[in-house]
């Protein structure tokens, strides 16, 4: 509707002789803001729509609830709820994963993710330092949220002994 709104009022802009070019293009782009600004506004109303909320089991046993967007990464949950350092892993880079990424998803969840990618079950490997993976551990950053996750239930694991300073 703004898009249509705009093209109608360039039209008219142009078609006038009386304004100069420069007069001309300020009103297109002070039209084009406006358009944008309101495009913004009715997409920021949706918000709403985009919130997935989560459970969360903390290194105390304590379950809590977290909210995320949809299309936001489950570390990126995690870190703005205040269970994962965001000092300890620079959000969204798999080179930058440490055992704080690492999270275990409740079975009934597992079916709902993708399955892990070759370099996500690499690095899952390296942390493990035993080699064997638990079917459970994901990487907080390699799983993107989505409406069909909703009251997914994810923990926290310990930090390894060889995660500790």
């Amino acid at each position: 509707m703004a898009i249509s709104t705009l093209q109608r009022l360039s039209s008219q802009l142009h078609s006038l002789q009386s304004l100069s070019l420069f007069t001309k293009s300020v009103l297109v782009r002070s039209s084009a803001s406006i358009a944008s600004a309101t495009a913004t506004a009715s997409s920021s109303a949706k918000v709403a729509d985009r919130i997935v909320k989560l459970s969360a089991i903390d290194l105390d046993g304590k379950k809590r609830e977290v909210v995320g967007l949809s299309g936001q990464t489950l570390l990126k949950a995690l870190t703005n709820g205040g269970l994962i350092d965001p000092a300890s892993h620079r959000l969204e880079e798999i080179d930058a994963c440490s055992a704080e990424c690492e999270v275990s998803i409740a079975q009934e969840w597992l079916d709902k993710l993708p399955p892990r990618s070759y370099d996500e079950e690499y690095v899952l490997k390296r942390n493990s330092r035993a080699r064997v993976l638990n079917k459970h551990a994901r990487l907080g950053c390699q799983v993107v949220l989505t409406p069909d996750l909703q009251g997914m239930v994810v923990a926290i694991p310990e930090p390894k002994p060889w995660d500790i300073p």
